[in-house]
């Protein structure tokens, strides 16, 4: 059987907003008790394409994929703003800050990445593109709406992100949470 990595590609964040992140999730976890999974300051991104297990040897085909996505798109800004739930409907299961793309970019270097996973032969991400930030993952509903309520009502200072490379990167499951590796950095540039 042959070896599996579970990867996804990302953009990395600023030190500050990562700081800036995990004293909203202090906050929150002073407000309301709840059984929730904390997304550890350091392991926050900005995911762009989310592929699971794949085979070990297929990482190089798509690290040449984010290559050719990266290539004719230049630099630009985001900004985190606004605090959000998943569901929006029921109990929350996912708190995040979202991310704005004033400009379209970001939407466009994940339909260019999509469009060379698929000539890659990954499939297709069937759901629509949300970008946002999570910050925890609710594994009880006891408190979840106290809590997404609280989430939703903090003021969260826009923060803008330079996204200049597009990172692949390899998650491991541990039993201290998941260990991120940095595999390959496709800058962005004009070609």
């Amino acid at each position: 059987m042959s070896e599996t990595w579970r990867v996804f590609c990302a953009i990395d964040l600023p030190p500050d907003l990562k700081q800036k992140l995990a004293d909203h999730a202090n906050r929150l976890r002073q407000e309301v008790q709840v059984k929730a999974s904390w997304t550890r300051p350091d392991n926050v991104h900005l995911t762009i394409k989310f592929l699971g297990n794949i085979a070990a040897a297929n990482v190089a085909r798509l690290s040449q994929a984010a290559t050719r996505a990266t290539q004719s798109l230049p630099p630009f800004n985001l900004t985190a703003e606004h605090c959000g739930v998943f569901p929006t409907h029921g109990p929350p299961r996912v708190l995040w800050i979202g991310v704005s793309d004033p400009e379209g970019k970001l939407m466009r270097l994940h339909a260019q990445l999509e469009e060379e996973c698929a000539i890659a032969g990954f499939p297709i991400e069937a759901r629509p593109f949300h970008p946002h930030l999570t910050i925890a993952r609710l594994r009880h509903s006891t408190n979840a709406r106290t809590l997404g309520a609280a989430h939703r009502s903090l003021d969260f200072e826009p923060s803008e992100i330079k996204a200049s490379e597009l990172l692949v990167i390899r998650s491991e499951l541990g039993e201290a949470g998941s260990k991120y590796s940095v595999i390959t950095r496709h800058p962005l540039r004009e070609s």
